[in-house]
């Protein structure tokens, strides 16, 4: 998945550490392996590789393939992990929010602005991430395996779920048009206003928990879940449960 990818980031170092072609592809066959991780938070991967190519091509007794691909592999996970919670589950969670409230009214603002940022993040981040790992070198493996990268992980996850949890509250309100009358006419059960009295925000948390389990029990991807999320929609529009002028 990634392993094109990283050839190619490693391809100008080992150019710079080796003369020889035979030198240079010897070196390049220790990253034909598979590799994938979370790519933001993964380029403190490649500057820690880079730090290793750098004493391999110093004193090949010293370092050798499998302890460059001993170290990749040992990082994939713990890496991944991290940077799925802190960028996916919390950074973009977050930029997004404040780009939709820039939205509001169609205005171009909200999209410039997501734009502007994550891309300003993702370079900076992944520059001082790159260099991170050529300082630290093997290190990096005690440092994010160790009992300190479990608490970091275990952190940023449970901030990241909270970010979502925020987010999903403020931005998909679902809301039922449902209202029971009597022979007369007259409301004696609204639904929606029974709901809010008990648990604000239910049908919400219900929706996003439902989603959560087709995607991670189920196996269902994305777009399978927005199409079926669009059937519910248009059923209960139909059926009197969504009220089709409500806003959401």
């Amino acid at each position: 998945m990634q392993t094109f990818g990283y050839l190619t980031s490693m391809l100008p170092i080992v150019e710079e550490l080796y003369d020889k072609k035979e030198d240079q592809a010897k070196a390049m066959h220790t990253y034909t392996a598979f590799f994938n991780t979370e790519p933001q938070l993964g380029a403190l991967i490649v500057g820690v590789t880079a730090g290793l190519e750098e004493a391999r091509a110093n004193d090949p007794e010293g370092v050798d393939e499998e302890t460059i691909n001993g170290l990749r592999a040992g990082l994939m996970g713990p890496i991944a992990g991290i940077g799925d919670s802190l960028i996916v589950g919390t950074l973009i969670p977050v930029i997004l929010g404040i780009a939709l409230g820039l939205s509001t009214g169609g205005s171009p603002l909200g999209a410039i602005f997501y734009i502007v940022v994550w891309n300003l993040l993702a370079y900076f981040g992944m520059r001082f991430a790159y260099f991170k790992g050529y300082e630290l070198g093997d290190k990096a493996v005690e440092f994010l395996v160790g009992p300190k990268g479990q608490a970091i992980r275990k952190s940023i996850s449970i901030i990241g779920g909270m970010v979502i949890g925020a987010v999903a509250a403020t931005w998909v309100p679902i809301n039922t048009a449902l209202k029971l009358r009597n022979s007369s006419g007259k409301v004696y059960l609204d639904l929606q206003n029974q709901l809010n009295s008990v648990y604000p925000s239910f049908l919400t948390a219900l929706f996003i928990i439902f989603c959560w389990w087709l995607m991670a029990k189920k196996n269902m991807s994305p777009i399978k879940v927005m199409l079926l999320l669009v059937v519910i929609a248009l059923i209960g529009v139909l059926t009197g449960f969504f009220d089709p002028g409500l806003k959401y």
